[in-house]
C-alpha cells in the first residue's frame, strides 16, 4: 500500500502499511476512531493476536464486536455493554408488565361484560402507571429495580 491508502492502525503508528497489513479490512483509513477506541482498551499486540487467531471469515464480525464493546466501555467505563443490556431489559421487563396489565384489565372487563367502549375512561399519559380504571390494582405494575439480572 502506499502513504496515502494506510489503514487508520498504521496512520495511529505513524508507519508504513504493508500489502500485507492485518489492521487494513477492518480498520479503514476513513474511520480513524475505530482504530483508536478498540486500541484503547485492548491494545494493538493483543487485537492482532485475535485477528491471527480468528478464522478469516468471523474477522470482520470479530472486529465489529470488539469496536462496539470499546465504545460502551469508552462512554460508560464502570457498565460497558452491560450498562445498555441491563437498561433494555428494564424496559422489556417494563413493558411486560404494562402488557400484563392491559390483558388482566381486558379479561377483568370482558368477565363483566362490560359492553361498551363510552364507559371506560381514557388513559391520559402514557407515562402514567396502568391501573384499573374500575378501582382494582392487581399489583402487575411492580418492577424491582434490585432485581439484576445478570448478577445471577
Amino acid at each position: 500500500m502506499t502513504k496515502a491508502t494506510r489503514c487508520a492502525a498504521c496512520k495511529y503508528f505513524r508507519r508504513r502499511c504493508p500489502r500485507d497489513c492485518i489492521f487494513a479490512p477492518y480498520f479503514p483509513n476513513n474511520n480513524p476512531q475505530r482504530f483508536a477506541f478498540v486500541h484503547k482498551i485492548y491494545g494493538a499486540s493483543n487485537i492482532g493476536k485475535m485477528l491471527e487467531e480468528t478464522p478469516v471469515k468471523l474477522r470482520a464480525d470479530t472486529m465489529d464486536a470488539l469496536y462496539c464493546e470499546a465504545k460502551c466501555r469508552i462512554e460508560d467505563p464502570v457498565y460497558g455493554c452491560v450498562g445498555i443490556i441491563s437498561s433494555l431489559y428494564t424496559q422489556i421487563q417494563l413493558a411486560q408488565s404494562q402488557l400484563a396489565k392491559a390483558q388482566a384489565e381486558i379479561a377483568f372487563l370482558e368477565a363483566n361484560n362490560v359492553s361498551s367502549v363510552a364507559e371506560l375512561k381514557p388513559i391520559t399519559s402514557v407515562h402514567q402507571p396502568l391501573v384499573q380504571q374500575v378501582g382494582f390494582d392487581y399489583g402487575l405494575d411492580v418492577v424491582d429495580p434490585f432485581d439484576n439480572w445478570f448478577y445471577y
